[in-house]
């Protein structure tokens, strides 16, 4: 483009003006008079030799060079897209030298009075060139620069693209040195340039328009960013404060959001700016009025720019909230509206507001006022319909919890709501409640032990306090308060008497005025120090109804006090005059009455005691209020504690990991019950998750392996001491859970381990004085140190020994067995496979003590000694040298100690002749007792011995086969290549060693079945009276000898199948028919044990183990289902159909039994086809009338493990046939139900349209009709419009034949149908067809017949009554009695039907 040129020179400066062009293009155009017109657009080709013209003219002449050289900057501008980027550099650089020199040369200027017009219209035109060339520069380079980001992605591109990004680095520190000069200049009153100081809205829209375009940069609220974000920010501000531009900052930061949502926290921190540094506060109303406006449906539909503005409210919220109260009001209103994001917003703004603001003692009645507003704002939203909502609310008080702003008076509540979302079902709530509770528990203003039973007691006695001081004050409330002046009305007649009776006195009264007189001149000395006090007096006198003495005093005072005012009017003494000083003395006005009674000598002193005890009162008021808030306090604290305490075992991570944050938060602050959470997620130790796993250890050691303390030795006592508190009263599982950690922490190499050592054997051995609990869990805690670090223990036997298996064993048996286990902790079968066995002689001390401390405790009534003997005997399995031979010497010692004990016992009773029935029977006692524990010591050495034979000795025998053959292989090389052969092939198929191992494993069972129980052998010797023991109830009552021989005799079952052969019917004797429960438990675990020992032996007497599940007891039941679970889901027992009988305990009314069979069904689901195989016989089972278990099914949750179709499908077939079979109303029903709750699909539709015969006929009852309905609304959700019809056809049918039943009338239509279904057209209808095979049998043990036997098509499993005739058997105590009756007769016994197949011995050796 070409415009003829003009030269410049021939115009004077004044003869035009710049406009700033709505486009850039318009200055090209022919403007208005005296506008500014480009005249010469410089191709791109002569644009360096311009710019070179431009530079010089900069050095020469200084910034006003842009009057002359604009048309090179506009040309540059106008070929942006075809120059090279130097040239657009170096235009960039002259653009900002020259803004920066007006920056400088005007502060003179603009301070000067005396400018002319046209030199300020030179400066003025100088400012508005550069200004907009500069400005539209920039944005066209940002443009550039977005372009090139965007196709020079990251990890692409060679030689252009390292270009590119070497032009973007460039960039990005140009882009700060433009923003930072126009800055300068804007900062400057440039104003003043302009005619009337107004700056025209395009000079303004030119800067503001550049810098919302680097605002869109997505860069821009990244870290490297922040010095370009902070120029933009502060030159924005100029413009707001300056420059008119309130109004359009508060539009565009509302479009920029809507659009750019990473500006959220630019704009937040950008208004924040804008409000505080330069005292624009309007802007936040009018951003925040902007967002108020916009409707529900609007932020519906707009995701990303509510997102924005929500992020923008929060942030700015934080940043100033005390300036978001005056505008609070417009933003509430999206707290009705359907955006859940901006009712987060709106809740994070309150509670901002309240951690910041509103908070303190020292806020006025409109702030406490507000503050309550917002909260029940906040409480309202705890229950909002949207989850993100209650869980940013409950995030929301946690802040504010933290920060102390939360009031006193709202802690219960507030406590109450957040133990409530506990149960919520978003799992985000329930985390955040977690932590509001944790936070609550960390800032309570309360105690630091909260306990509500510790609380409960001070509470009583200070309410009791409280009553007392009512009822005391109550006592002392004065009576009515009546008034002066309703006193001297009620004074005045009597007094007027006596007035009159004083001024006319008689004989009498002149004698009586003397003494008077007398007395008024020893009170004239006392009193009459002055008027007011004579005056007090005088109304003292009235009050007591001394009317003389007030009259006189008065009369006297007037002669005392004759200037009184007071007295003024007695100077003419008239009846009328001194009734009028009585009454102003007396009444006068408000003030003079409040002195006159606080002048009066009781007064004070009881106003001073009646405040005094209305301050007490006061005091143990507001005391009991807080003892009541402490306890409530408690028992919320309490109470989220048990529920956090379940969530350790939730299946979500994130929830166990903050129930475990929790659990260490109330530890830390000694919350009573906190140890139970610690102890409860310690087994979490084992979890195949790491993280949780992780959480757990870190947790343990926070709390326990990183004590505080000045020295190693206080940190060391510190952690033992710790614990030793985790240990004390811990059950088995938590001790070897603990061992774990313990474990790690002696693994880790840490520098207080020695130290700790060195502790806990001061503390076992009693240098530092410590209780017994303590001293036992200091050695437990050695136990587990030696697991690590083995020489702990071993190197200091001796000193076990003679601590707690020594002289004082029998003081404290439980110490000696804690002893026994920590000694226990060096014989790692593990670590001692490979090498030799470790084993002491028989003559070590260890063995010396224990076998004196059984034996000794025999014939002693400790309650602790069976539970270390029985360690004991492990023990010296474990270690000893033939421990056969060692506790074959402990049996006869202690054998020999109880009959001397009988013996001497006998003696005495001879000695003493007649002794009393009751002294027999204490001595009958105590032989029981010693009988009981000598039984238990022969069952454990059988039970060790045989364990010793099978383990030890075996491997003992693998081991120097092993070395054997090793030996023979080095001493002879192989003869041939033959040879060589063989043994491969021998080696590949598995049959080197299989001989030797199979002999060895004979040679074991060979041991067991013919040496164990030999004559010789004093094993032998127990057998016959232990069965005497089992077989005779009545003889052998006492409960500790009946479980004692039980366990025995279960012990010795073990040692050989003869053996458990011979004895197995007696074992279910006892099983069925013990009367102690106890006995029954341990019954059922010693059969389970067998069960796995001798699994062909058991096989048949399964169903007297099924028998215990429905045992009266609830340890039994709970007992039998534990073991039948591992019986089962190990599959040492078959699935059949006796399992049914544990689906009757998913209804058992204790919870815990309930769980276990559900964990029972849960486990057994994994199995293929187990339940789909088992459901039709449990329904069976469960709806049988005879159990009684009415309207119980629909408890049972057995149905979900039905998903598959096809077991679907069969199961509707099934179950449809048992209408047929059914013989009440109610099994009907539960048949009916049991279809509803199937997930019924189309082919199991269409099954139960083909089995109609079945069930047609139970329709007329409701309880049949309404689930078969339930299922055609289910198929109906969803289905296709051709299985619609199907169905809809098949509820009419339903329908019908149901109304039908109802109404007793037929219709042509039903006849068709019956003719169809080949039913008859007979009214009645509930008669159930029996099937056409079979004939009618009786069940055992019924004498009534049931119903005929089903064919081959019928799913139905026998029942076996509960009322089945058994055998009598009776327990008597006489001596003469056969004492096998008591045994099940042989043709109780059941035989072996179904081998069970077993592995090899040699297997079950190796395990």
């Amino acid at each position: 483009l070409k415009i003829v040129p003009v030269s410049l020179s021939c115009l004077t400066w004044m003869s035009w003006d710049f406009f700033l062009p709505v486009c850039v293009g318009d200055l090209v155009k022919t403007g208005g008079i005296n506008q500014y017109v480009v005249q010469d657009v410089v191709p791109p080709k002569q644009l360096p030799s311009h710019i070179s013209k431009f530079k010089a003219a900069l050095r020469s002449q200084g910034p006003l060079c842009i009057l002359e050289h604009f048309d090179t900057g506009y040309s540059v501008l106008q070929h942006c897209n075809s120059v090279e980027l130097t040239v657009k550099e170096d235009t960039l650089e002259l653009l900002v030298q020259v803004v920066s020199g007006l920056a400088a040369s005007l502060p003179t200027l603009l301070a000067s009075t005396s400018v002319s017009a046209a030199e300020r219209k030179e400066k003025l035109n100088a400012v508005k060139m550069s200004v907009f060339l500069l400005c539209k520069l920039t944005e066209t380079l940002e443009s550039y620069s977005c372009r090139q980001s965007i196709v020079t992605a990251p990890g692409k591109g060679g030689k252009k693209g390292k270009a590119s990004g070497e032009g973007l680095l460039q960039w990005d520190s140009e882009r700060e040195k433009v923003l930072q000069a126009l800055v300068q200049l804007l900062q400057l009153d440039i104003r003043s340039l302009w005619n009337l100081s107004l700056v025209e809205e395009e000079f303004t829209s030119c800067v503001t328009c550049c810098c919302y375009k680097l605002l869109e940069n997505p860069t821009i609220s990244h870290v490297k960013s922040k010095p370009t974000r902070d120029c933009i920010i502060h030159l924005l501000g100029i413009l707001i404060k300056k420059y008119s531009h309130l109004l359009g900052a508060s539009v565009k930061v509302i479009q920029l959001l809507q659009h750019f949502e990473q500006l959220s926290s630019v704009f937040a921190q950008a208004v924040s700016v804008w409000s505080t540094e330069y005292g624009v506060r309007a802007i936040i109303g009018e951003v925040i009025r902007e967002i108020g406006q916009k409707s529900s449906e609007e932020l519906a539909r707009e995701g990303s720019g509510v997102k924005a503005f929500a992020f923008f409210l929060s942030e700015l919220s934080a940043l100033v909230p005390d300036l978001m109260i005056p505008n609070i009001s417009v933003l509430i209103t999206h707290l009705e509206g359907e955006s859940h994001t901006m009712r987060v917003a709106v809740c994070e703004v309150l509670g901002e507001i309240l951690v910041h603001v509103l908070c303190g003692d020292r806020l006025d009645e409109s702030g406490k006022a507000d503050r309550d507003r917002f909260f029940d704002t906040l409480q309202e939203h705890l229950h909002d319909t949207h989850s993100h909502v209650r869980a940013r609310v409950l995030q929301v008080y946690a802040r504010i919890v933290n920060s102390k702003a939360l009031p006193l008076c709202r802690y219960s509540e507030v406590m109450e709501l957040a133990v409530g979302r506990l149960m919520d079902k978003s799992i985000n709530v329930v985390k955040s409640a977690i932590q509001l509770l944790a936070a609550f528990i960390a800032h309570n203003p309360y105690s630091c032990k909260l306990s509500s039973a510790d609380l409960k007691k001070p509470l009583e006695k200070e309410m009791a306090k409280l009553r007392e001081m009512k009822e005391k004050l109550k006592g002392q409330e004065p009576v009515a308060v009546i008034k002066a002046s309703e006193l001297w009305a009620a004074m005045e007649p009597e007094l007027l008497v006596t007035v009159r009776a004083e001024l006319e006195p008689t004989s009498e009264a002149e004698q009586e005025q003397q003494e008077d007189e007398k007395n008024s001149d020893v009170e004239e000395e006392k009193e009459e120090k002055d008027a007011r006090t004579t005056a007090v007096q005088i109304a003292q006198y009235l009050r007591v109804n001394k009317y003389r003495n007030a009259i006189r005093l008065c009369i006297r005072a007037h002669t005392c006090f004759p200037e009184s005012e007071m007295f003024a009017s007695l100077s003419t003494l008239t009846t009328e005059t001194l009734m009028d000083t009585l009454a102003l003395i007396f009444k006068g006005s408000d003030e003079d009455t409040a002195e006159l009674s606080q002048n009066l000598p009781s007064t004070p002193q009881k106003e001073g005691e009646q405040q005094g005890e209305d301050g007490e009162l006061k005091k143990q008021e507001m005391l009991v209020q807080y003892l009541r808030d402490t306890e409530t306090f408690a028992l919320q604290v309490e109470r989220a504690i048990s529920v956090i305490n379940t969530m350790l075992y939730w299946k979500t991570t994130s929830v166990v990991q903050e129930a475990v944050q929790f659990c260490v938060t109330v530890c830390e602050f000694s919350v009573a019950n906190s140890i139970s959470g610690v102890r409860k997620m310690l087994p979490l130790v084992w979890s195949t998750d790491a993280a949780i796993k992780d959480a757990v250890v870190q947790a343990y050691r926070r709390l326990y392996l990183n004590p505080q303390g000045d020295t190693i030795r206080m940190k060391a006592q510190t952690l033992v001491d710790s614990l030793s508190e985790l240990m004390v009263d811990a059950s088995l599982g938590t001790i070897q859970c603990l061992e774990e950690i313990v474990q790690e922490f002696f693994g880790s190499g840490s520098n207080l381990q020695s130290t700790v050592v060195q502790v806990l054997w001061e503390r076992f051995t009693g240098k530092r004085e410590t209780s017994d609990l303590h001293r036992r869990a200091a050695v437990l805690l050695l136990g587990m140190a030696a697991r690590a670090e083995r020489e702990v223990v071993l190197s200091n036997l001796d000193t076990l020994c003679s601590v707690a298996v020594g002289e004082k064993v029998t003081e404290d048996f439980l110490l000696a067995r804690d002893t026994v286990i920590t000694i226990c902790s060096i014989t790692d079968h593990v670590r001692q496979s490979k090498g030799a066995p470790f084993r002491l002689p028989q003559d070590h001390q260890l063995f010396t003590c224990l076998t004196q401390a059984i034996a000794e405790g025999v014939v002693m009534e400790d309650p602790y000694w069976q539970s270390f003997m029985e360690h004991a005997v492990r023990l010296i399995y474990f270690l000893a040298e033939s421990p056969d031979q060692l506790c074959s010497r402990l049996l006869q010692r202690s054998a020999r100690l109880l009959l001397d004990q009988i013996a001497e016992g006998g003696e005495v009773n001879k000695d003493a002749g007649q002794m009393q029935d009751g002294s027999q029977e204490s001595t009958e006692q105590v032989s029981c007792v010693c009988l009981a524990q000598l039984l238990a010591l022969c069952g454990c050495v059988a039970f060790w011995q045989v364990s010793h034979l099978e383990r030890s000795v075996s491997a003992e025998l693998r081991r120097r086969r092993g070395e054997t053959e090793e030996r023979e292989e080095k001493e002879k090389a192989p003869s041939s290549k033959q040879m060589a052969n063989e043994s491969a092939m021998e080696e590949e198929l598995g049959l080197i060693g299989a001989s030797a191992e199979d002999t060895e494993a004979e040679l074991i069972r060979k041991i067991c079945e013919t040496e164990l129980l030999a004559e010789e052998n004093l094993l032998c010797a127990f057998l016959p009276l232990l069965v005497k023991v089992c077989s005779s109830p009545g003889r052998y009552s006492h409960p500790q000898l009946t479980t004692a021989a039980c366990l025995a005799l279960s012990q010795y079952m073990m040692i050989s199948p003869s053996v458990c052969e011979e004895n197995i019917r007696l074992m279910f004797t006892v099983l069925e028919r013990s009367a102690f429960p106890v006995v029954r438990a341990n019954a059922i675990i010693a059969l389970g044990d067998l069960t796995v020992r001798f699994p062909n032996i058991l096989e048949p007497w399964t169903q007297n183990l099924y028998a215990r599940l429905s045992d009266e007891v609830p340890s039994v039941r709970q007992t039998a289902v534990t073991v039948l679970t591992q019986l089962v889901l190990k599959d040492v027992l078959k699935v059949k159909g006796q399992v049914s009988e544990v689906a009757v305990l998913l209804i058992d009314p204790e919870p815990h039994i309930t769980s276990l069979a559900l964990n029972f069904f849960n486990e057994l689901a994994t199995k293929d086809n187990a339940i789909y195989n088992l459901l039709p016989d449990i329904i069976s089972r469960l709806s049988d009338p005879e159990r009684g278990m009415i309207r119980q099914l629909y408890t049972i949750q057995l149905f979900s493990y039905i998903t598959k179709e096809r077991q679907t499908e069969s199961l509707v077939e099934k179950l449809c046939q048992r209408f047929r079979t059914a013989k009440t109303e109610r099994q009907w029903c539960d048949l009916a139900t049991s279809l509803s709750l199937l997930s019924m699909c189309e082919r199991g539709f269409k099954r139960l349209q083909e089995c109609w015969e079945c069930y047609s006929d139970k329709l007329t009852e409701p309880g049949v009709y309404q689930p078969l309905l339930n299922i055609t609304a289910k198929l109906r959700r969803g289905a296709k419009p051709q299985f619609k019809a199907q169905i809809d056809e098949f509820e009419k049918r339903l329908t019908a034949v149901h109304t039908r039943g109802l109404e007793n009338v037929e219709s042509p239509e039903m006849d068709d149908e019956n003719q169809k279904e080949g039913g008859s057209t007979d009214k009645t209808v509930m008669r159930t067809p029996l099937p056409a095979k079979g004939r009618p049998r009786t069940k055992r043990g019924q004498t009534k017949p049931s119903v005929s036997s089903r064919g081959d098509d019928s799913f139905v499993t026998p029942q076996r009554s509960r009322k089945s005739k058994k055998p009598v058997i009776t327990f008597s105590s006489d001596e003469e009695e056969d004492e096998e009756d008591a045994v099940m007769a042989e043709s109780e016994t059941p035989k072996v039907t179904t081998p069970i197949a077993r592995t090899s011995r040699r297997a079950r050796l190796r395990n």
